[in-house]
């Protein structure tokens, strides 16, 4: 029997991390599984594809970290220090960076559950490497880890769901691609009966017992941006994927799903300026420039405005893109000089990076089409207002300005070794944060906060756990805890 014929206990929307995280826990509890993909094949994988693959999760020593990257070696451990992240600090970073509107319930569910399920997907098979290239810095003789991520999936995001979907097809979990999910419809006693599907030839109805959704959110739809996040957003870079368009959102609001969460907040970061409307699958998350903490940010009138080293880059990139929305042509310039050069990361030297190089400043503003006379000024202020101290890049340093607003509070260094780097950015939208209401078991609630039986949801569709702002690397955590969740809360359901 096709999968076209076939009817399935769980029918899981999306084909993202949390949605294969869904799909491989339901069909653990013995549900037949049914994944629907509304990219087509050779465009699968969500947002997730787009990422670099990092996981934050609390553990407490070296040997949590060890036991999941068996293959490092315990004399390499030796010239490492991963440091500790325990619950109470993810707690704490979570509540801080959301300005402690993040739900205590989810947050606390995401916080406990995050190492737990690290291993869970350790067993079913995915793989992960030290992120040294992203989140370690030499100091002391040691590499050290910082920002609380230690890991990132072989691979990166491509490597976690091509794992994945591996894991999944030895499972026997079916995948229609092409494939949306249109409509949800209800029975008499407020339980999810059926769901409309369109694919390649038209039209269809699946009567599962459970649904799953977890298709993303609406951050590739610039109506709904415009909607929501206000003016100006549908002129947004989207990084990732061209299909999440709130489609799984708006249909269980249809049926009376509860709206929750930061609906006019997201998650956006600094992206090359020439970067395509959405997401590049060869270049992927290298778009992206995140090591500004080590330089200045400037704007194209040669005007600071914001706090480069207001904190650990993972607690201020996600809120950043915005910030550069805002400015004039919604456009900014990363500056650098030769003694940062070396902290770079990656993403900087791939061929495709708008950059200008000058050993002059007024050359480098000329180049890159800001005031030079402002950018000079700009820089000497600058300058001047740095004060001594010790820098560490591994750590929030202290070394600071003094004098001059915004400051720069941590990493303060004087921009006076050429040649310079001006590297040109825009706002690139990640993902939104305004979504589904669902409890701890990821059942979504209706609007008298009431379980609609059979449906449930996780990942970037969701709301209330990231507002303003989010730490680095939650994101695909939340996916995979509440994925787990959802298909484990599903296949009892379909039972």
């Amino acid at each position: 029997m096709s999968s076209q014929e076939k009817e399935y206990d769980v029918v899981v929307v999306g084909a993202g991390n949390a949605a294969l995280c869904a799909a491989l826990a339901a069909s653990d509890g013995g549900a037949s599984v049914l994944i629907l993909e509304k990219a087509p094949e050779y465009l699968r994988g969500g947002n997730s594809f787009f990422s670099g693959g990092l996981f934050r999760f609390a553990y407490d020593n070296s040997e949590d970290i060890s036991s999941l990257v068996p293959d490092v070696t315990p004399e390499e451990f030796t010239g490492i220090d991963v440091g500790s992240y325990p619950q109470n600090l993810f707690y704490d970073d979570l509540l801080r960076v959301t300005e402690g509107m993040a739900n205590s319930e989810l947050a606390q569910v995401l916080v406990a559950q995050s190492y737990p399920t690290m291993k869970w997907l350790q067993e079913q098979g995915v793989r992960w490497i030290l992120a040294y290239g992203r989140q370690a810095f030499r100091h002391e003789g040691k590499l050290r880890f910082w920002g609380g991520l230690i890991l990132e999936a072989v691979g990166a995001g491509k490597g976690l769901v091509d794992q994945e979907f591996d894991i999944a097809r030895l499972k026997g979990i079916d995948i229609r691609y092409s494939t949306k999910a249109t409509k949800l419809f209800l029975n008499a006693t407020g339980e999810i009966s059926k769901i409309q599907v369109k694919g390649p030839e038209g039209f269809s109805y699946l009567h599962p017992k459970a649904v799953i959704l977890a298709s993303g959110g609406f951050e590739a739809n610039a109506e709904m941006r415009t909607r929501y996040l206000g003016p100006g957003w549908e002129m947004a870079k989207v990084r990732g994927t061209e299909f999440n368009t709130g489609d799984s959102i708006r249909m269980a609001l249809d049926i009376g799903a509860q709206s929750f969460g930061h609906w006019s907040g997201c998650h956006s970061v600094a992206w090359d300026l020439n970067a395509p409307p959405t997401g590049d699958r060869a270049i992927a998350d290298l778009f992206q420039k995140h090591s500004y903490p080590f330089g200045l940010i400037v704007n194209v009138e040669g005007n600071r405005f914001v706090d480069e080293g207001a904190d650990l880059r993972n607690f201020t990139y996600a809120k950043y893109g915005k910030e550069i929305l805002n400015q004039p042509q919604r456009v900014a310039f990363q500056i650098f000089d030769q003694k940062t050069k070396h902290l770079l990361r990656d993403e900087y030297f791939i061929s495709q990076a708008s950059v200008v190089e000058s050993n002059d400043i007024s050359e480098l503003a000329s180049g890159l089409g800001i005031d030079p006379d402002s950018l000079e000024s700009t820089i000497s202020e600058f300058n001047s207002s740095v004060q001594d101290g010790d820098y560490n890049p591994t750590k929030l340093d202290g070394k600071s300005t003094k004098g001059i607003t915004p400051p720069k509070s941590n990493w303060a260094l004087e921009i006076d070794n050429p040649p310079y780097m001006g590297y040109a950015v825009t706002c690139g939208i990640t993902f939104t944060f305004g979504g589904l209401k669902i409890n701890s078991r990821a059942q979504v609630l209706d609007t008298e906060n009431q379980v609609i039986p059979g449906l449930f949801a996780a990942g970037e569709l969701t709301g209330g756990i990231f507002y303003n702002n989010y730490p680095g690397g939650a994101g695909l955590m939340a996916g995979s805890v509440y994925g787990k969740i959802a298909g484990d809360e599903a296949a009892s359901h379909s039972r």
